[in-house]
């Protein structure tokens, strides 16, 4: 998924890969390498100043467009992604700088001159001195690197005071190089762009020169933005070109992405460059936000997306060099054009542990936190938003049970379902919805295994089936259990063995269901059995509702190894089970169960893994101050909360995609590996914190080791890695089956 993916970004966003691949192929980048670091413009430039790339994000009195950082960053992408040659990325960081905090006199003065294609390039540390003069200040010293030096019309630099070492202060200034600047091509890494050395000697700034309300931080964070947006289609390049060559490249007479190591290798790739994808898009957000918060919210984002994507992009490159085999690695591959400008973008900023360290502090200083408030139109919603409200104010007085009825027959417990069972609520209906629960501090009441059974009656079953079991679910009068998993029928669910027989009148059931949540106090089931043994394996399978109090079911909770008995094994021993139990097709179960396997992914991809990372944080804030002054725990910290707003942005950007009508794609299945992976570690560092206390249950370690003891549910609920890693592979990617 690329950073825009509103209709509007995505146009936008063709019709610039459109012009990098008519102005700026891969070859005559290669041609004009020698040129490129020595500082001489792309013959591309002048095409691409006429389309106004140069100027997206500029105010529009000074010839530009009047958008925001959001497109500049969806242009910045595609420019990565095609490897667009010259000074593009440092230009427009150093015009976006100026539009945004150099102040209206210098904004006047330098900005249309970017937009009609001067040249710019930022040095991201104030490296050099400025000592003070009768008017104003004269700076010494060198600073290195600068992409884009070479050439440029302008240099934005930074410079720390010596007035007095105990307290240095910076100043920020754009100069021209000449005498008093000179600038040395060094030599390229990015072979498609340009970097260089800055030495002053006794350049003479005046204090009107002096840009008050540009900052290193506003500086770097601008800078993380749009570097994080470029390694993002970085990253996709590499990766859509080595998805491409397994497909077609064969070993052994089949093709190696049919292999499961290359799948789960792709899948694995794919599954970070999204989340990339959103930390990058979250940030470029961030820059856009106007709110009185918005300098602590573009601090956080741009942290984010410098810790994930800016190594990402050098990581995904290298490992997708070596799905490409030895060719990969020739230098007639293109690939290692974009590798060494991932690992250019990988660097330029300052090692991860600087970023992670800063959100580290922020998590454990308990100011804000990343924002992820999803603001809808209240013209549209308003009259809707003030039903809801007077609504869930008259049910939260209410006693239960009966509050839990007056909200079912409401419509909120599952508003999303078609009347009578819901509301039939839009996505911005169910927004607001979850917003004025959690306005009040009313927990959504929720059908658990019903989450999974419900909308597969709804959508195959008899209307008897669905007004004896939605209504009475939703009010909370019926509890579910789901029959599906057997000891050797788990994640190949297909290769069931249990069996129903026809008798007169309905079915006899008979075998043994495993790792049933909820079993021994549930009313129904949804159990598969196989119908016809003849048929092929995902054939003859039927989907019934079974009586959990049907004479021959025993129900055996299983002992997890943390002490709890969250789980069951259920035996079938004749089990009858009527004719109108059935739902759906006989011999038709298997295309049903999809719908209920399908959510039961979306619903574990929301569930308690993003709550972990604030367990951690809490405990690392009863350590204070020791953590803060250890930069293990706070780079650790720090890379679990980039992580953690990630995958929120993640959530959010599929919430909006629904919102806006479109498709959010491989969102559920990302998210569940993403977000497993997540718990995962942030659990193990829980437990970590305690050493040779974590041996015993008694003491503060008790909740933390069971929390990690109780791992297992959440790796294997809703599918494996693996499994979930082939969904993505054969079914999101294309890779073929093994």
């Amino acid at each position: 998924m690329p950073i825009g993916f509103a209709t509007e970004h995505r146009a936008f966003a063709e019709s610039v890969a459109g012009f990098v691949a008519r102005h700026a192929s891969i070859e005559s980048t290669r041609r004009a390498a020698e040129q490129l670091s020595a500082g001489a413009p792309p013959d591309c430039w002048a095409a691409l100043v006429a389309q106004g790339l140069t100027a997206v994000h500029l105010p529009e009195e000074y010839g530009g467009a009047g958008a925001g950082l959001l497109e500049l960053a969806v242009a910045v992408e595609e420019t990565g992604r095609g490897l667009l040659p010259g000074p593009y990325l440092p230009s427009v960081l150093t015009s976006a700088v100026l539009a945004r905090h150099a102040g209206p006199e210098p904004a006047k003065a330098l900005l249309p001159a970017f937009a009609e294609g001067a040249t710019g390039a930022v040095a991201v540390v104030p490296d050099l001195t400025a000592r003070a003069t009768p008017g104003g200040w004269q700076i010494h010293g060198v600073v290195e690197p600068v992409p884009g030096a070479v050439g440029a019309t302008y240099l934005l630099l930074g410079a720390r005071t010596d007035a007095d070492p105990t307290r240095a202060e910076e100043i920020w200034f754009v100069v021209e190089p000449g005498a008093a600047v000179e600038v040395t091509a060094l030599g390229p890494l990015d072979l498609a762009r340009g970097v260089a050395r800055v030495r002053t000697n006794g350049l003479e700034i005046p204090a009107s020169g002096v840009l008050p309300g540009v900052t290193t931080a506003r500086v770097r964070e601008l800078a993380a933005v749009l570097a994080a947006a470029e390694a993002v289609g970085v990253a996709r390049w590499c990766f859509e070109t080595a998805l491409a060559y397994v497909k077609v490249r064969e070993q052994f007479g089949v093709a190696v992405g049919s292999f499961q190591a290359v799948k789960h290798k792709a899948a694995t790739l794919f599954t970070r460059l999204e989340l990339a994808g959103a930390a990058a898009w979250d940030a470029a957000r961030a820059a856009d936000d106007d709110a009185p918060d918005a300098g602590e919210q573009l601090a956080l984002a741009a942290a984010e997306a410098a810790v994930l994507c800016l190594p990402l992009a050098r990581e995904v490159a290298l490992d997708c060099i070596t799905m490409l085999g030895g060719i990969g690695f020739t230098w007639e591959h293109d690939i290692h054009l974009y590798w060494r400008r991932a690992i250019f973008l990988g660097q330029w900023l300052g090692p991860a542990g600087e970023w992670t360290a800063r959100l580290g502090r922020a998590a454990l200083a308990g100011g804000p936190t990343r924002r992820f408030d999803l603001e809808l139109d209240e013209d549209d919603t308003g009259a809707f938003r003030a039903e809801v409200a007077a609504n869930l104010a008259a049910a939260n007085v209410l006693p239960e049970p009966a509050r839990r009825q007056r909200l079912a027959e409401l419509g909120y417990v599952s508003p999303h379902y078609p009347r009578p069972y819901g509301i039939a609520a839009d996505p911005a209906q169910q927004v607001v919805i979850q917003q004025e629960f959690a306005r009040i501090g009313l927990t959504p009441p929720s059908t658990v295994i019903g989450e999974f059974a419900l909308p597969t009656i709804m959508a195959h079953g008899t209307e008897a089936q669905r007004d004896a079991y939605v209504p009475a679910t939703l009010r909370g009068d019926i509890v579910w259990c789901q029959l599906f998993s057997e000891p050797g029928a788990g994640s190949d669910l297909a290769a069931l063995a249990t069996r129903a027989t026809k008798v007169e009148g309905g079915w006899r059931l008979n075998g043994q269901k495993v790792w049933n949540s909820k079993a021994h106090e549930a009313h129904f089931g949804i159990c598969l059995a196989r119908t016809d043994p003849d048929a092929a394996k995902h054939k003859g399978i039927t989907y019934f509702v079974v009586d959990m109090a049907t004479p021959g079911i025993d129900v055996r909770p299983l002992k997890q190894a943390n002490g709890r008995s969250e789980f069951n094994e259920v035996y079938l021993d004749d089990v009858f089970v009527p004719d109108d139990a059935v739902v759906g097709e006989v011999n038709g179960g298997w295309r049903i169960a999809r719908t209920t396997l399908a959510n039961e992914r979306v619903m574990i991809a929301g569930g308690p893994g993003m709550q972990a990372f604030g367990k951690l944080v809490a405990d690392l804030a009863g350590d204070a101050p020791a953590a803060v002054d250890d930069p293990a725990p706070l780079a650790r910290l720090g890379a679990f909360a980039a992580e953690n707003f990630a995958l929120r942005a993640l959530t959010l950007r599929s919430t909006l995609q629904r919102l806006s009508g479109l498709d959010p794609g491989a969102a559920s299945s990302v998210l569940k590996l993403a977000v497993t992976e997540h718990q995962r570690a942030v659990v193990t560092a829980r437990l970590e914190r305690f050493g040779p206390g974590g041996t015993h249950l008694d003491g503060p370690a008790g909740e933390p080791l069971t929390e990690y003891l109780s791992l297992p549910a959440v790796l294997l609920g809703g599918g494996t890695r693996e499994i979930q890693l082939n969904v993505v592979a054969e079914r999101i990617l294309g890779l073929p089956r093994g």
